[in-house]
């Protein structure tokens, strides 16, 4: 995977922390029955809760991969309109669409 030059030279300068970052990824999904694509998907809802760009690009891709279609990631992003509101939901639609537009 690609990763932006950013987060890219963070991983490479703090290697042990990205290291136990990414452990703590895997066993929380590991740690209940959610399937990978589900568990991106919720991650994804989280990242736009909280106004995340970055994170909205990561997850996106990251369903992207576990085999989410555009029409979930949209559809993932709608189901928290009522939660967060629409300009929230709407900012995190724009981010979406920056990954869809470079996804194959």
């Amino acid at each position: 995977m690609k990763y932006p030059k950013h987060y890219s030279q963070m991983r490479k300068r703090y290697r042990r922390f990205f290291s136990a970052l990414e452990r703590l990824g895997s066993t929380a999904r590991a740690s209940g029955p959610l399937d990978e694509k589900t568990s991106h998907l919720l991650q994804l809802a989280a990242a736009a809760a909280i106004r995340s760009e970055g994170a909205v690009h990561s997850h996106a891709r990251r369903a992207l991969q576990a085999g989410a279609s555009a029409q979930e990631l949209e559809h993932a992003l709608l189901l928290i309109t009522s939660t967060v509101g629409f300009p929230t939901m709407a900012a995190a639609m724009s981010w979406l669409q920056d990954v869809l537009k470079e996804a194959p």
